[in-house]
C-alpha cells in the first residue's frame, strides 16, 4: 500500500516527465480527471489581505476562462490558529481534489516557528502564482521620515514602536522586519509586535493612529497611496518594484542586506493522486497566462510567475531549511 510520502515521489516523477509535453502543447488537460462538483477555495484568512485577494481572484479567473468543467469555485475564509483551521479541513478531504486552499511562505515560517502546528510535506503545493514585495510604512503624518530614523530610534529603545504584522508573531511578515532590523543592530527580541487577523486590519489599525509601523504585502498598502494617508519606508525586495513601488528603497539600497521573498500558491489535500495534480498544474498555468489576472497582481504592487508542482514541493523543501536557519540566527519566534 502507498503511503502520502511514496505517493509524492511516484507523482514527482510523473510530472517531471510529463513537464516537456504540457509545456510542448499548452493544454491544461486532455483527458483524465476532472471536476465532477463544485470546488471550495480554502482561505485561512480574514478577508482583506493579499492572500484573500489572490484566491479570489484565482478563483474567479478558473471560472471565467472555464478551466473547471464548468462548476463553481466557492472561496471560504477560514481565520485562526495560523491558518491551522484550513489544513485541518485540508486533511479531512484527503484525496479530494476539489478542495484548495493558499500555499505561502507564512505558513512554512509558521510551521518552522512552531506557530502552525501542522506539517506542509504532507500536502501537495501544486503551483506558485505571485512573488510578493514586503513593504514598511508609517502614517504619513509620523515624526519617522524614513527607515534610518525607525532603525535608530529602535536601537535606542526596541519597544517604543507598535510594529503591526499578519496575521501572528513568527510568520513570514513578522520574519521580514525582523531581519533588516537584526541586520541594522536592533535587539529583534524586544520588539513590541502587535498581530492582526489580515494585513487589511493591520493598515486599518496603522490609519486610525493605532499602531506606529505596518508591515505587510503590496496589495494591502498601495491602495493607500493615491490618498496621502501612508508613507513608505523600506521594500523587502531585491530590486526595487515598478509602478506604486517604484519609489520606494530597498532595505539593501539603505545599506542592509536582508531580502525576504514571499510566495503565494495553490495547495491541494494529501493522498490526491498525479491525474489530479496535472489538471490542476495545467489549469492554473493557464490562469497566470490570463491578463486579466497579470493585471490584478501587477496593479498591487506584486509580479505574477509561474512554477509548478515540482518546482514547488522543492521551494517548500528548500525554504523549510532556509528558514530554520534564519529563525535560529533572529531569535525571532513566536512568543
Amino acid at each position: 500500500m502507498n503511503t502520502p510520502h511514496t505517493t509524492r515521489r511516484q507523482a514527482l516523477g510523473w510530472l517531471a516527465a510529463g513537464t516537456a509535453m504540457l509545456t510542448a502543447t499548452g493544454r491544461a488537460h486532455a483527458a483524465g480527471w476532472q471536476p465532477s462538483g463544485n470546488i471550495t477555495y480554502n482561505i485561512g484568512v480574514a478577508a482583506g489581505g493579499s492572500v484573500d485577494l489572490y484566491a479570489r481572484g484565482i478563483g474567479q479567473a478558473l471560472e471565467t476562462l472555464k478551466l473547471v468543467n464548468g462548476q463553481n469555485v466557492v472561496p471560504m475564509n477560514k481565520p485562526g490558529a495560523a491558518g491551522l483551521l484550513v489544513l485541518q479541513a485540508m486533511q479531512k478531504a484527503r484525496g479530494d481534489a476539489h478542495q484548495l486552499s493558499t500555499f505561502h511562505t507564512g505558513s512554512i515560517a509558521g510551521q518552522v516557528t512552531g506557530v502552525l502546528k501542522a506539517d506542509l510535506r504532507e500536502f501537495f503545493p501544486v503551483a506558485m502564482m505571485v512573488e510578493e514585495t514586503t513593504l514598511v510604512a508609517v502614517r504619513s503624518d509620523s515624526p519617522l521620515r524614513d527607515a534610518k530614523a525607525m532603525i535608530e530610534k529602535l536601537r535606542q529603545d526596541p519597544e517604543s514602536l507598535k510594529i503591526a504584522v499578519a496575521p501572528l508573531r513568527g510568520l513570514n511578515l513578522h520574519l521580514a522586519i525582523a531581519k533588516p532590523l537584526k541586520l541594522a543592530g536592533v535587539d529583534v527580541s524586544r520588539l513590541t509586535v502587535v498581530p492582526f487577523r489580515s494585513s487589511g486590519e493591520s493598515v486599518t489599525a496603522l490609519l486610525g493612529g493605532h499602531i506606529d509601523v505596518v508591515v505587510a504585502t503590496g496589495p494591502s498598502i498601495t491602495p493607500q497611496l493615491p490618498t496621502g494617508k501612508v508613507r513608505m519606508l523600506a521594500s523587502c525586495a531585491a530590486t526595487r518594484g515598478t509602478g506604486p513601488l517604484a519609489e520606494v528603497p530597498t532595505w539593501r539600497e539603505l545599506g542592509i542586506a536582508a531580502d525576504y521573498v514571499s510566495y503565494n500558491g495553490v495547495l491541494l489535500p494529501p493522498a490526491v493522486d498525479a491525474e489530479q495534480i496535472r489538471f490542476w498544474e495545467g489549469a492554473l498555468r493557464k490562469v497566470s497566462e490570463s491578463p486579466d489576472w497579470k493585471q490584478l497582481v501587477e496593479k498591487s504592487g506584486n509580479k505574477p510567475i509561474f512554477k509548478g508542482y515540482v518546482d514547488s514541493h522543492r521551494y517548500l523543501q528548500r525554504e523549510l531549511d532556509e528558514t530554520q536557519s534564519l529563525v535560529a540566527s533572529l531569535g525571532a519566534g513566536a512568543r
